[in-house]
């Protein structure tokens, strides 16, 4: 018994000792920090009850796929927009200049094939070139004054045939079966008169700037001789020029482009002018013999509107049609209208096909479009060189999409050095032509 009061007591003073320590952890814990003038080792981990909060992710990464792949390409739409807006004014500011070279460019593909046939005879080339500068310019020149001759010889005569015809035409629509009054022709062409009387200024106003018109064609018809003359004799060297300010990495590209694109622009001309020959002729021929007034000048007119497509072969045909309508009656202009049409269908589904064949390959709405983008921003001009133009550049564009193709198969299949990757490869080192 005299030993339970000893282990009691020790029992009781390790209590009590216990007791102080954890007092003394309870009064540290309540301490702040900086008043403890000890910094934490780490921030505890949330309680097991808290929600979980989620870190803000990357603002970037916030952004949808698409949204991203849509803003990348809107920008870069834009600096092409505003690309493409600066070289239009410019191409506006300077647009004489530009439709002469262009047109330039057209006489020089169609008469180049035969600088090269009187060089192979063994003509120098100067020679050959002025042979056949000489010759295309007069039979241009030849052209234009017979259809200017023939308009101003059959003028009276066309004049008082347009008169009775449009009596008979006036007859006709009293006794045809759409119910035309003669109360509505004779307000017809009183309103035609007050038309021409109120628009008298405007008309004065565009003889006037008629004289300018007359002087800006005769400079370009000039600008257009010169550089036919110098792309004839010497548009090797200026291909070669060119090629010189294009960087050396893109340079066997272009060079390998340039040739097809001169090929394209080429059949293009030949094809156009044989298209438009055959049309002229059997068209002439046509109204010819059913006795239209100024067959043979109107046939001119329908070769030169044919370089226009589609449009140009429409509005030639109309015009004649019209023709034969106020000169000859109703009967023979639905017969000119049925030889138009004829030959136009002709035209569209064998003879473009045939002879353009594969190396001018336009979609029909790719050529309305330019046709209409063409006129709409430089006029008759643009509408004649806008499809030369897409065809070219359709040409180059597949042409360099082949190559790059071909130039990353042919570094892919190279050795590498070591670090080095396809890309790196391809673009430092393109392939030779």
């Amino acid at each position: 018994m005299s030993r339970v009061p000893g282990w009691l007591g020790r029992l009781g003073a390790g209590l009590s000792e216990m007791s102080e320590r954890l007092n003394e952890q309870r009064a540290k814990d309540d301490e702040p920090d900086d008043v403890a003038g000890v910094e934490p080792d780490h921030v505890p981990p949330p309680p097991a009850y808290a929600p979980a909060v989620a870190a803000r992710p990357d603002p970037a990464a916030a952004v949808p796929w698409g949204m991203r792949v849509a803003a990348e390409a809107a920008w870069r739409l834009l600096i092409l927009a505003g690309t493409l807006w600066v070289l239009m004014k410019v191409i506006s500011a300077v647009q004489l200049v530009v439709l002469a070279f262009v047109a330039a460019l057209l006489i020089t593909a169609l008469l180049q094939p035969t600088v090269a046939r009187l060089r192979r005879v063994g003509l120098p080339r100067g020679l050959a070139t002025a042979v056949t500068a000489i010759l295309g310019f007069v039979i241009m020149g030849l052209v234009g004054w017979f259809v200017v001759w023939q308009v101003m010889e059959n003028a009276d005569e066309l004049s008082g045939q347009v008169q009775d015809g449009i009596e008979d035409l006036r007859k006709w629509l009293l006794n045809s079966p759409f119910h035309v009054t003669e109360d509505q022709i004779n307000d017809i062409a009183t309103s035609l008169r007050d038309a021409v009387g109120a628009n008298t200024e405007e008309l004065t106003s565009a003889g006037l700037e008629g004289v300018t018109v007359i002087v800006e064609a005769l400079t370009g018809i000039l600008l257009a001789m010169f550089s036919t003359l110098f792309l004839l004799y010497d548009g090797k060297r200026i291909w070669q020029w060119f090629l010189k300010l294009v960087p050396a990495q893109a340079r066997p590209g272009i060079a390998g482009a340039g040739p097809r694109a001169w090929r394209t622009l080429t059949a293009y001309v030949r094809g156009t002018v044989i298209v438009a020959m055959i049309d002229a002729i059997f068209i002439g021929l046509g109204i010819y013999f059913l006795g239209v007034p100024m067959a043979v000048p109107l046939a001119v007119i329908i070769f030169l509107a044919s370089f226009v497509p589609l449009v140009g072969a429409v509005v030639s045909g109309a015009l004649a049609v019209v023709v034969a309508l106020v000169t000859q009656g109703v009967f023979t202009a639905v017969m000119a209208l049925a030889v138009v049409l004829a030959v136009q269908q002709i035209e569209g589904h064998i003879l473009q096909p045939f002879i353009l064949g594969r190396a001018v390959r336009v979609h029909p709405l790719a050529v309305i479009l330019s046709v209409a983008a063409g006129g709409m921003v430089a006029g008759i001009g643009g509408a004649v060189v806008a499809v030369p133009l897409v065809a070219v550049t359709n040409t180059v564009v597949g042409y360099l999409r082949a190559y790059s193709r071909e130039a990353a198969l042919k570094a892919a299949r190279e050795p590498q050095p070591q670090g080095a990757t396809v890309s790196d490869v391809s673009a430092s080192d393109p392939p030779p032509q």
